[in-house]
């Protein structure tokens, strides 16, 4: 056996459990943080907002054609005299509003 296959082979297997392990570990999701940013940005189109909140743990959401994984937060802001309390579902590689519920 030559002594330049054997490097080249060496050479061949590191690159690819490179590349395997780069693929495996790197994950498409965006931060809550982010996600909060982005619903923030979306409820300030409508007007002011004067709180808000992101559940930091990933829920699995499983609809009729998949599941997603996503987070849980809200928003609250007045409206008049009246506080008005938002809670949202944000998908985590997105971070697009999937669901919005008044909770008052």
């Amino acid at each position: 056996m030559n002594w330049k296959h054997v490097i080249g082979g060496v050479v061949v297997g590191v690159a690819a459990s490179y590349i395997a392990k780069e693929a495996i570990t790197k994950s498409n999701d965006l931060s809550s943080n982010e996600v909060l940013h982005i619903a923030k940005a979306a409820f300030k189109k409508k007007g002011p907002i004067n709180g808000s909140w992101i559940n930091m743990e990933k829920e699995t959401l499983h609809t009729p054609e998949s599941s997603l994984t996503v987070y849980r937060g809200g928003i609250t802001r007045m409206n008049g005299e009246k506080q008005e309390v938002f809670e949202f579902v944000s998908d985590c590689e997105t971070g697009n509003i999937l669901d919005v519920n008044q909770l008052t």
